[in-house]
């Protein structure tokens, strides 16, 4: 079993373990500095050294204590992995704030890691019963705080287009020029994931911290320069996120983190209303970036017209919010899917495929393929795709593994199921299509779903639902699950769609779709959308609620003849 030794975080008390113990300056250990609301962690081969280059830091001397954890069987490759682990451990639980940059997390194979790994949650456990996390593994790990945080280990694709980006974006500093980088993956790749590390690296790159020099270990390293860090001086750095859940929890995470503000999270129109140009803007989900259209209130649709007049000198009804991000932002940064347009309003595909196109032309597309939200692995997604589109052969269900994809005939069944789950592993949420009328948001006390036996209301917050005390008990939409993971959804498909049997497809139903700018026409531009427009939307929408489950998703047909055609391909039997 490790140790664990603290002391006081001073040279005196460094020396006096040092003396008594070898291993303060000749073992692979990890530690922990701490004091008041913040924390750092580290590994070393050599603990009093090291020690000593941080007390001379004036950032980290001001920590009170050492926790430093030392094992017969540490080596370097357990130290990092160890190290890792407590950082996002530490960030998600957001007791403390997180001192380390995050360019330092890692998540490489080595020689009995899983037995190592049961170490590292008993070394977690002694540090909690010590005060230093809130909140037991399960917790942390249900959390959006460690869901989103900037403390992630890249896969190979997402670390790639990192490189790519930065090496491209510093290029283009230097050079005074303008760019435009785009970021394609299907849902669960993990777009958001490198948008918010994206941000944190270059203000990491841009503080004036230089004690934390390069390791040598991170891809990353090589960024860490005196030279990068002047063409980034003073910068202005945002993200943008279109979604107002998921920008409420992004900044909540960028309040607990350093070099980091929540200020830097923005909506369109924050860009838009902006008096300053931005240096660098991360945009996530470019693709839910809103057309002139009627907006959600008539302000924003006021607004619209104000800053498109501002930028550009005319209310020139073909710019888009993608006009004001590339007005106001000499370097852009897009993380995009246009298969999860959920609205008419949403960039048309005449602005994307231009987009792209000309990013491709520059070399600057880049595409992650590795499946990180769903178990089930990138088939799968795949696999809802060609379910509901119907439009080629009947797809071949892939291997799923331990995937729990269930088929349920009753409604209340599965919602039973999806609470069960819920006790289990938390993060278990029932959603929908918006195919029943939001009755609720006149007459708090009416249902809005009325299904088998239940009776339900919609999401009575639209700002961080999932996490919300009433969740449990209500049904998402997808403007308010749209970039979140849970553990298991519970997804009803409504009557919004409908089977036809002569062509053997999923169809669409407009009396029966209730979301009011979901379906409207886009009487500003003088745009109509037909049957068949409405029919893409409302089947990314499903498909968006269909992967958003990481260990399982359980599904609920309300037509008749549509659950008799989905029934093969969700059902094991």
């Amino acid at each position: 079993m490790p140790s664990i030794h603290a002391l006081p975080f001073d040279d005196a008390s460094i020396r006096l373990w040092a003396q008594a113990d070898p291993r303060a300056t000749n073992w692979p250990v990890v530690y922990t500095l701490e004091g008041g609301s913040e924390v750092y962690v580290g590994e070393t081969l050599n603990m009093a050294a090291r020690a000593r280059q941080h007390l001379a830091n004036g950032e980290r001397a001001r920590l009170e204590r050492a926790h430093v954890v030392v094992d017969e069987t540490f080596h370097k490759s357990a130290c990092l992995d160890l190290e890792s682990y407590l950082i996002r451990l530490f960030s998600g639980d957001a007791a403390r704030t997180v001192l380390n940059r995050n360019t330092g997390i890692v998540n490489a194979e080595y020689y009995q890691r899983p037995q190592y790994q049961a170490k590292f949650d008993a070394i977690f456990e002694e540090l909690r019963s010590r005060g230093l996390f809130t909140r037991s593994i399960p917790e942390i790990r249900n959390s959006d705080l460690f869901k989103l945080s900037p403390f992630k280990a890249l896969t190979d694709d997402q670390a790639a287009a990192t490189v790519d980006i930065v090496e491209s974006l510093f290029h283009d500093i230097e050079a005074g020029i303008e760019s435009t980088s785009i970021v394609q993956g299907n849902p669960g790749t993990g777009k958001t994931i490198v948008a918010i590390y994206l941000v944190k690296l270059l203000a990491d790159i841009a503080s004036q911290d230089r004690d934390e020099e390069p390791t040598g270990e991170s891809v990353f390293d090589d960024f860490f320069t005196h030279g990068h860090r002047d063409l980034l001086a003073s910068p202005r750095i945002g993200l943008v996120i279109p979604q107002q859940s998921l920008r409420a929890s992004i900044r909540r995470v960028f309040e607990h983190t350093p070099n980091l503000d929540p200020a830097m999270v923005l909506s369109p129109f924050q860009v838009g209303h902006s008096l300053e140009r931005f240096d660098v803007l991360v945009v996530d989900e470019a693709h839910r970036l809103s057309q002139r259209a009627a907006q959600a209130v008539g302000v924003q649709t006021r607004d619209f017209r104000l800053i498109t007049e501002r930028l550009f000198g005319a209310d020139d009804h073909g710019r888009t919010q993608l006009d004001w991000i590339e007005a106001q932002a000499d370097h852009r940064i897009l993380m995009l899917d246009e298969l999860q347009s959920v609205r008419p309003a949403d960039l048309p595909a005449s602005v994307v495929g231009p987009l792209v196109a000309r990013a491709e032309a520059d070399a600057r597309v880049h595409r992650l393929a590795t499946q990180m939200r769903v178990a089930a692995g990138s088939d799968y997604v795949a696999y809802i795709r060609d379910v509901l589109s119907g439009e080629d052969e009947r797809p071949q269900r892939p291997p799923l593994g331990e995937y729990d994809l269930r088929f349920f005939e009753d409604a209340s069944a599965m919602r039973a199921e999806i609470l069960q789950r819920d006790e289990e592993v938390g993060l278990s949420r029932l959603l929908a299509g918006y195919a029943w009328k939001w009755r609720s948001n006149k007459d708090r006390a009416a249902p809005d779903i009325e299904l088998d036996g239940l009776s339900l209301q919609w999401n009575r917050t639209a700002t961080e639902w999932i996490r919300s005390k009433t969740s449990r008990d209500e049904v998402g939409s997808i403007h308010t699950v749209q970039g979140y993971d849970l553990n298991y959804a519970g997804v009803l498909i409504g009557r919004d769609l409908g089977w036809d049997a002569e062509r053997g497809r999923v169809v669409f139903r407009r009396e029966h779709y209730f979301d009011a700018r979901g379906k409207a026409n886009n009487n500003i531009r003088g745009i109509s959308y037909s049957d068949e427009d409405l029919r893409t939307f409302v089947l990314n929408i499903y498909a968006v609620l269909l992967t958003r489950g990481m260990l399982g998703t359980y599904v609920h047909v309300v037509d008749p003849e549509l659950r008799a055609a989905l029934r093969p391909y969700f059902s094991s039997d």
